[in-house]
């Protein structure tokens, strides 16, 4: 049984940082892309960033692109997600999912996903 799990998060005031992981079981964890994914209350999910298995490769959506950072650690079948300069428009709940053998941002690609932790960011 495949299982990924977020942590980190929660609330935060505008300009601050916050760090997302994401562990995951079940599954041969470096053989996945593993992307973060976001959905905001009224709002369709949106691609956060992606990062290919190795971790050489990553792509990120350009909302967010010079201030959050995706990274890996196959070791540990885990995927981070540092966010730094957070503004109230992050406000939304974050998720990470795997999907095997393709690099890609689109969600309906993605085969397994986390529950989805709540990030708040205050102004």
């Amino acid at each position: 049984q495949v299982t990924l799990l977020e942590s980190g998060g929660g609330l935060v005031q505008a300009g601050n940082s916050l760090r997302l992981s994401c562990a995951a079981s079940g599954l041969t964890f470096g053989s996945y892309t593993m992307g973060w994914f976001r959905q905001a209350p009224g709002k369709e999910r949106e691609f956060v960033a992606i990062i290919g298995w190795s971790g050489g490769t990553t792509f990120y959506s350009d909302s967010v692109k010079g201030r959050f950072t995706i990274s890996r650690d196959n070791a540990k079948n885990t995927v981070y997600l540092q966010m730094n300069s957070l503004n109230p428009e992050a406000t939304a709940d974050y998720y990470c999912a795997a999907t095997a053998k393709v690099f890609t941002a689109k969600p309906d690609r993605y085969r397994y996903w986390g529950p989805g932790p709540q990030v708040t960011v205050s102004s």
